[in-house]
């Protein structure tokens, strides 16, 4: 079962993620600030995250930066999804490695693609 860490300061959008991926078959860990997504990327070693870039206790571009940082984290696929327009924010994800970048409102089909194709290539190095 695959796991996916959903960070979101909003609880909507997290219960609503929840609900599409759950019946999918994921193993879904939730963060409500940017603490809690270092913190439980840590621990659980999700295959896939969903980041929120405005969040308390930091924000998502410094937490993508220490995912990229560090040697538990850094091969985690992380889907920025955000309602941040500014072009510079994700100009700034994509070179810190995001696979993806989404802005809010997004639909079921977007991000379910999405969190399909990163996890493709890791689908592939477990393969013998």
């Amino acid at each position: 079962m695959p796991k996916i860490l959903i960070a979101d300061d909003s609880r909507f959008q997290v219960q609503t993620l929840t609900s599409w991926f759950s019946p999918r078959g994921f193993e879904v860990i939730t963060a409500l600030d940017a603490f809690q997504t270092w913190t439980f990327a840590l621990r659980t070693g999700p295959d896939v995250i969903l980041l929120d870039i405005n969040m308390p206790a930091g924000n998502g571009i410094d937490i993508l930066q220490k995912l990229r940082g560090s040697p538990k984290t850094k091969h985690i696929p992380v889907i920025v999804i955000t309602g941040d327009q500014n072009p510079a924010t994700e100009a700034e994800a994509r070179k810190l490695g995001a696979a993806d970048f989404l802005h809010k409102p997004v639909d079921q089909d977007r991000i379910c693609a999405a969190v399909d194709r990163a996890l493709v290539p890791q689908a592939r190095k477990a393969t013998p």
